[in-house]
């Protein structure tokens, strides 16, 4: 049942704008899934939905793969600042902590920043391990997202 509820869920937020969880719940129970917000949450964050402008002013919920333009400056600005409340490192390793459910937003974005140093990220629910290739470049990518919390 979760595979087809994904499905639904994918065709879904390409057919419509999306802002709101409840709305995503409201869309699914049209089409005859019943579910709770809870579901849908968790639905949302197994599907690594982000959320985008959707064009007037507003963000809709998206999959990253339908976004071409995942990474842009000010989006990364505006996730940490609404997301992100720590930065650390330890030898290549930095890890970035944010609020509860954060995570897999936050490194998504820094997964598609194609940053060269950025070997990958490994993220939970409010906690990203970042890690850095060459060991030399860990403060200068700490230095950038320190940046971002600005």
């Amino acid at each position: 049942m979760k595979s087809i509820r994904h499905a639904v869920i994918k065709d879904i937020i390409d057919a419509q704008v999306i802002e709101t969880q409840e709305e995503l719940a409201a869309a699914l129970r049209e089409r005859r899934i019943q579910v709770t917000q809870a579901t849908v949450s968790r639905d949302i964050k197994e599907l690594m939905l982000i959320k985008v402008p959707s064009g007037d002013g507003r963000y809709r919920y998206a999959s990253p793969m339908q976004n071409t333009l995942l990474f842009t400056e000010e989006r990364m600005r505006r996730l940490f600042a609404d997301t992100v409340t720590d930065c650390d490192y330890s030898e290549n390793l930095i890890v970035v902590k944010t609020l509860p459910g954060g995570a897999s937003t936050v490194a998504s974005a820094l997964d598609h920043a194609n940053w060269s140093e950025v070997i990958g990220t490994l993220a939970g629910d409010d906690t990203i391990l970042v890690i850095i290739k060459p060991k030399e470049a860990t403060e200068k990518i700490l230095k950038r997202l320190q940046e971002y919390l600005k």
